[in-house]
């Protein structure tokens, strides 16, 4: 019986990390599709027509027209959590999302952080200040806000005294609480 146990565990051991998937570069994968650049699709938007993306930033303004509401966002790296950074000076240009249903601009004022999942369409060329600039299109699928406090830890406040609670057990002393801290 202990020799069957053994030999179980060596074939574990050995079958198990034959099981990563490896593509044909020999890195090991963990998504099917690769993401792409905000670098690469402005260097090329219309190369980049159809295929998925993510992106993050500052919302610089909102509008709502005919074909839908065209967000203009500063593109800003994203985190593991897909939350723009806060630093602007990383920013590597600017964006133009844009949402086909209605979507009030007052519900993206400007200054807001967001995280835009769409599907690319090309570019689009507006006034910015005295030039032209020409911006990457993304057709919106997912758009989230983020706020200020949207990953702060609830309100934590200590126990307001020290002693005598309603539940003391065998256990339990005016020192510790079985409850926990959060009101």
């Amino acid at each position: 019986m202990r020799e069957l146990r053994h030999a179980l565990i060596a074939s574990v051991l050995l079958i198990g990390p034959g099981c990563a998937s490896i593509n044909d570069q020999g890195d090991q994968s963990t998504s099917s599709a690769p993401q792409i650049s905000y670098m690469q699709v402005k260097a090329s938007p219309e190369s980049y027509n159809g295929q998925p993306a993510t992106f993050g930033g500052k919302v610089l303004g909102a509008r709502r027209l005919k074909e839908g509401t065209r967000i203009e966002i500063l593109q800003l790296p994203l985190d593991s959590s897909d939350r723009p950074t806060t630093d602007l000076s990383k920013s590597q240009g600017r964006f133009v999302a844009l949402q086909k249903e209605f979507l009030d601009p007052a519900t993206v004022p400007a200054g807001t952080f967001v995280t835009v999942t769409g599907e690319m369409a090309g570019s689009i060329t507006l006034p910015l200040d005295e030039t032209e600039y020409t911006y990457p299109l993304v057709r919106i699928n997912n758009l989230r806000a983020w706020s200020d406090d949207s990953d702060k830890a609830p309100h934590v406040r200590p126990y307001p005294y020290i002693g005598p609670r309603p539940y003391w057990g065998p256990y339990w002393s005016p020192y510790w609480s079985p409850w926990p801290y959060y009101w």
